[in-house]
C-alpha cells in the first residue's frame, strides 16, 4: 500500500512539473486542452500507463509539449522499468508502443490526405459552374468592355455559396454607413474615434467570431 502511495504520489508531482512548463494549471484545464478525460489521467497517476491507450498518450504528449519517448519512460512503472535483476520488459513495452505509435502517425497522415481530397472534392464541385463559365465571361468581357458587369455577378454565387458553407460572413457592405470598430474596421484614411460614423470602401469578412480581415473604412465628410 505504501509503495502504490509513493508511486501515485511520484506520478502526480511529475505531472504537476510538466504542466507546470506547459503552463496548465490543473488537471480540468489539462482534460480540456488535450481531449483525454480527468479518469485517463488519474489512470496515469496510479501507474497505470501501460494500459491505456497510444492515441490518449499521443494526445496527452502533444498537450504537455514533451516528446512521447519522455512521456513513456518518465510513466513508466517501476516494475516494469530496466534494472540489472529485471529482464527487458521495460524496452520491450517501450517499443511496442513506440511501434503503436508510428503506426498511428502513418494513419493519421493517410486519414489527413483523404481529408484534404474529399475537401477539394467537394469544394471543386460547388465551384463548378463558376469554374466552367468564370473564364468564358472574363473573356468576352476583354473583347468587349461595353459588356454589362451586372451580367456577371450571378456567376459569382457559387463562390458565395462556399463561403457561406464554411461560415465566412462579410463585415458590413461597400458604401454603407456604420458606427466605427476598430476591432473589425480599418481606417484607409483620416482619424475616427469608436462609434463615430464611417463607410464603407472595401468589406471585410469574419468566421464566427474570428477575424479574417478588417472591413476598409474612412470617416464621413465633415
Amino acid at each position: 500500500m505504501a509503495k502504490n502511495q509513493f508511486s501515485y504520489r511520484h506520478n502526480a508531482e511529475l505531472l504537476q512539473q510538466m504542466m507546470q512548463k506547459a503552463d496548465i494549471s490543473s488537471l480540468k484545464q489539462l482534460s480540456r486542452v488535450s481531449g483525454v478525460s480527468e479518469l485517463q489521467l488519474i489512470r496515469l497517476q496510479n501507474g497505470l500507463m501501460p494500459k491505456m491507450q497510444i492515441e490518449t498518450l499521443l494526445k496527452l504528449s502533444k498537450a504537455l509539449q514533451v516528446p512521447l519517448n519522455q512521456l513513456l519512460s518518465s510513466f513508466l512503472p517501476p516494475s516494469l522499468q530496466a534494472s540489472d535483476r529485471q529482464d527487458d520488459s521495460s524496452s520491450a513495452t517501450v517499443e511496442s508502443l513506440k511501434q503503436e505509435y508510428q503506426r498511428l502517425q502513418q494513419l493519421l497522415k493517410t486519414q489527413k490526405q483523404s481529408l484534404e481530397q474529399e475537401f477539394h472534392s467537394s469544394s471543386i464541385q460547388e465551384l463548378e459552374s463558376w469554374l466552367l463559365q468564370w473564364p468564358t465571361a472574363a473573356a468576352a468581357a476583354q473583347k468587349n468592355p461595353q459588356l454589362p458587369a451586372v451580367r456577371l455577378l450571378p456567376l459569382v454565387k457559387p463562390v458565395e455559396k462556399l463561403l457561406k458553407k464554411w461560415g465566412v460572413e462579410a463585415i458590413a457592405s461597400v458604401g454603407e454607413e456604420i458606427a466605427y470598430d476598430p476591432q473589425w474596421h480599418q481606417l484607409i484614411e483620416g482619424t475616427a474615434e469608436p462609434g463615430d460614423l464611417v463607410k464603407v470602401r472595401y468589406i471585410g469578412y469574419r468566421q464566427g467570431d474570428k477575424l479574417l480581415y478588417r472591413a476598409k473604412v474612412s470617416p464621413l465628410s465633415s
